[in-house]
């Protein structure tokens, strides 16, 4: 119970723990069973968080937040019909728009060294490439 207190957590996840700490696959397959009908687990609910968060606070995008919730054991088809709800076209490209606008407010876009960057970031946060080049190809100081 004190791990998940901490923050939520996937089955995979709280299933890994359980292993590690070297209890038997029945144990730890009793264990989630009633931390699932507790509701205390629950993957989608879990991965709309996630997502939710992560996009929001940290400013990343839809791939990064799918390769983070693979990670984390949230199946392919539940985690690319989170990241559809998450992110409709206009809300990728606003987000990126804030994260652009944060980080490179009072710099020019139009220098090659400072587009390159702020391309790479977008990239590094997840964003995919038709964004990034709608959003670099039109300049933020114009909004």
């Amino acid at each position: 119970m004190r791990y998940l207190s901490y923050r939520p957590r996937s089955e995979t996840e709280v299933r890994s723990y359980l292993r590690r700490l070297a209890f038997t696959s029945d144990a730890v397959e009793t264990a989630i069973a009633k931390l699932c009908s507790l509701n205390y687990l629950n993957d989608e609910s879990f991965a709309r968080n996630w997502a939710w968060s992560r996009a929001q606070n940290h400013g990343y995008g839809p791939r990064r937040i799918e390769q983070e919730l693979r990670t984390k054991g949230i199946g392919q088809p539940l985690a690319r019909e989170i990241l559809r709800e998450t992110f409709a076209q206009e809300d990728e490209q606003a987000l990126a728009r804030q994260v652009l606008v944060k980080r490179f407010k009072g710099q020019d876009l139009k220098e090659a060294k400072v587009l390159r960057r702020a391309a790479a970031l977008l990239h590094r946060r997840g964003y995919s490439a038709k964004v990034i080049f709608d959003l670099l190809k039109y300049s933020i100081v114009e909004d």
